[in-house]
């Protein structure tokens, strides 16, 4: 069976993730990525802007026994004043926190920094996942934004790949990967 975009998403990052890894989960939503991520690496810096989402994460890190995950609230573009370290692996949802205030969404602006932050302190080999949902108000713009951005990464620095359903209706949700293949000149 063809794996669904998040899914796929977990796969591609499990794949790099070890108990030495420091991961960022740069949109901490329910905590799904973030209790992911704290199950497999050293340390997971987590971000949102809404106090829902760090309760709702908190709660669930807590309720697997997990204590190896800082959670920030604040956003992602802020991330350079809590990560001091390499980053091996981070993921993005982008869009709204789903069963909260839909007019809280991820901005195009904040998001491009964010990337381009964890980009620098990606080591070689490390692994970006994107999850972009653009159903909403506004969210075609951050899809535009972030695929111009990420279709611009050299290639001889950075492998992109996107799957995307092909024959769903409405504006089903896709997945961008990013792997740093060598450090920039």
């Amino acid at each position: 069976m063809i794996k669904r975009p998040i899914h796929l998403s977990h796969d591609f990052l499990a794949e790099i993730l070890d108990k030495e890894a420091v991961a960022v989960d740069a949109t901490m939503g329910n905590g799904n990525d973030t209790l992911f991520l704290t199950q497999r690496a050293k340390l997971v810096h987590a971000f949102d802007v809404q106090e829902q989402a760090l309760e709702k994460t908190s709660q669930r890190l807590a309720e697997a026994g997990l204590d190896n995950a800082q959670l920030h609230l604040i956003g992602h573009e802020h991330l350079d004043e809590f990560v001091k370290e390499p980053i091996r692996a981070a993921i993005f949802n982008l869009g709204y926190l789903p069963s909260a205030d839909k007019s809280i969404i991820t901005q195009p602006a904040t998001t491009l920094v964010a990337i381009e932050k964890i980009l620098e302190r990606l080591e070689v080999g490390g692994r970006i996942s994107i999850m972009i949902y653009y159903g909403h108000e506004g969210g075609d713009m951050e899809k535009d934004a972030v695929l111009e951005f990420i279709k611009k990464l050299p290639q001889d620095n950075f492998a992109t790949m996107l799957y995307q359903p092909l024959n769903q209706i409405n504006t089903p949700p896709f997945l961008i990967m990013v792997e740093k293949l060598t450090k920039e000149n």
